[in-house]
C-alpha cells in the first residue's frame, strides 16, 4: 500500500498520520490535527483525497469513531480495527505515536478490518438495541412497583398471576386514587380472575398510605410512557423490516426464535454471510464458541469469548425456548447436554446450533430442517438398546429383543 492514513479518534480530536511510500523506497510522513465537527471532518476527508489516500485506519473504541466512519464513507477504503489488535507495547505513548503505528500498520497489511455492517442494518441495530432497552427499563419500574405492593402489604401479586393486565392495571389505578374499598377494587376483576374475589377483597386490605399511592402513581404514568414508546419503535421496527421479509420468515422456522429474536439476529449479523469466512469465524465473532485453553497437552477451565453481547443474549434466550419446543432436535439435544454438563453450557451450547442453522440458511436461502427427537437415538441405536436391556436386567427382568418387520 503506498498511501495509508492512521487515525488516533477522541472525542474532541482526530490526530491523522498520512504515509505515503515514495519510489526510492523512503517513506514520507505527514501529520495533522482536526476537530470532531462535521467541518473539520470533512475538511480531513478533503485532505485526504487531495494526498491521493487510499486507505484509512481507526480503532473501534467506543462511539467516537462512527461519525468519522461516516463521513469517510464512501471515499476512501476505511479498517475499523480491533483495539486489542493494534495495540502497541507501553511506554512513549502520544496521540502522534498512536496514529503513527496504525498508519504503519495499515501500510504493512497488518490490521483486519471488523464487521461493520451497511447503513440499513446499522440503523436497524439502532432500533432493536434502543428497544432493549425499553423493556428492560419496564422490568425495572414493574419490579419497583410490586416492590411498593409489598411494602403497603398489598398481596396482589400472590392472587392474580399477571399485575399488569387488564384486572391487575385496574386495580392499580384504583389503589392509586384511594377512594375505592377492597371489595370495590375485587368486583374489577374480569374473566377467570372473578373467581377469586375472595382472594383479591384480601389481598387487597393493605395499609395504603398518601405516600404509597403518590408513588404508585408516578410509577404507571412511566410505565404507560415506556409502553408507549415501544408501540412507536417497534411500528418503526417493522417499516424497517419490510425489504428483509424472506430472511425474517426463514428465521422464524427455527424453534425457540420469533419475530422479536429474527429481528435481532438480522440486525446484528445482516443477510450477507460472506463477511465471514465460515460459520466458525461467526460463531467467535458472535461469542458462542467454546474458548480454547490448553497448554503442555493440559485441556485448561475456559471461557467462551465475549463476543457480541446484544446477538449473544438474543441467541441464548432463543436456546431456552427451543428447550420447551417439544419433539424436536434441539430439545432432545438440551436436555442430553444438560444432564452431563449443566444448564448453561447446554445453553450455549444450543445457542451455538441455532447460529449455525442462521449461518446456513441466511448464505443458501434454504428452510430449516428438523432433525427430529430421534435422530440422536438413531445415530447409536445398538449402544442405546444394549444400556437399555442392561438397566431391565439389573431389576430382574428377562428381556427378548424382536425386530419388527414393516410392511412394504
Amino acid at each position: 500500500m503506498e498511501r495509508g492514513c492512521g487515525l488516533d479518534v477522541h472525542q474532541a480530536t482526530v490526530v491523522a498520520c498520512l504515509l505515503i511510500v515514495l519510489q526510492n523506497g523512503k517513506v514520507q510522513k505527514q501529520v495533522r490535527t482536526f476537530g470532531t465537527t462535521t467541518r473539520e471532518l470533512l475538511t480531513l476527508r478533503e485532505w485526504l483525497l487531495s494526498e491521493g489516500c487510499t486507505h484509512v485506519a481507526m480503532e473501534s473504541t467506543g462511539v467516537y469513531w462512527k461519525p468519522v466512519y461516516a463521513i469517510l464513507e464512501g471515499a476512501l477504503q476505511i479498517v475499523v480495527a480491533n483495539a486489542q489488535h493494534v495495540k502497541k507495547v507501553p511506554g512513549r505513548k502520544t496521540d502522534v505515536k498512536d496514529a503513527e503505528w496504525i498508519a504503519d500498520l495499515l501500510c504493512h497489511g497488518l490490521l483486519r478490518s471488523s464487521f461493520v455492517p451497511p447503513q440499513p442494518i446499522r440503523q436497524l441495530r439502532d432500533l432493536t438495541r434502543y428497544r432493549r432497552k425499553l423493556v428492560e427499563s419496564q422490568s425495572a419500574e414493574r419490579n419497583r412497583l410490586l416492590k411498593l405492593l409489598e411494602t403497603a402489604n398489598i398481596k396482589l401479586s400472590s392472587v392474580a398471576s399477571d399485575v399488569f393486565g387488564v384486572s391487575g392495571r385496574l386495580m392499580l389505578k384504583a389503589l392509586a386514587k384511594g377512594e375505592a374499598t377492597p371489595q370495590a377494587m375485587a368486583e374489577l376483576a374480569k374473566r377467570r380472575l372473578r373467581s377469586k374475589i375472595p382472594q383479591l377483597e384480601l389481598a387487597l386490605e393493605g395499609k395504603m398510605e398518601e405516600h404509597h399511592r403518590f408513588l404508585l402513581e408516578l410509577q404507571l404514568q412511566r410505565l404507560e410512557a415506556v409502553e408507549h414508546d415501544l408501540t412507536v419503535l417497534e411500528q418503526r421496527l417493522q417499516e424497517k423490516l419490510k425489504p428483509y421479509a424472506a430472511p425474517l420468515a426463514l428465521l422464524q422456522e427455527i424453534p425457540g426464535v420469533d419475530w422479536t429474536l429474527s429481528a435481532v439476529i438480522i440486525a446484528e449479523l445482516g443477510v450477507d454471510m460472506s463477511v465471514f469466512q465460515n460459520v466458525s469465524q461467526l460463531a467467535s465473532w458472535a461469542g458462542v464458541c467454546p474458548g480454547n485453553n490448553e497448554s503442555a497437552g493440559k485441556r485448561k477451565s475456559s471461557r467462551i469469548p465475549k463476543g457480541n453481547v446484544y446477538l449473544k443474549t438474543a441467541l441464548v434466550e432463543a436456546a431456552n425456548s427451543a428447550a420447551k419446543a417439544k419433539g424436536t432436535y434441539l430439545r432432545d439435544k438440551f436436555y442430553r447436554l444438560k444432564a452431563r454438563r449443566g444448564y448453561k453450557r447446554a445453553a450455549v451450547a444450543i445457542a451455538h446450533k441455532i447460529l449455525v442453522s442462521v449461518y446456513h440458511m441466511l448464505s443458501q436461502q434454504v428452510s430449516y430442517n428438523d432433525l427430529g427427537d430421534l435422530y440422536l437415538d438413531k445415530l447409536n441405536k445398538h449402544h442405546l438398546t444394549r444400556n437399555l436391556v442392561h438397566r431391565l436386567e439389573r431389576l430382574g427382568y428377562t428381556v427378548t429383543l424382536t425386530l419388527e418387520q414393516k410392511a412394504a
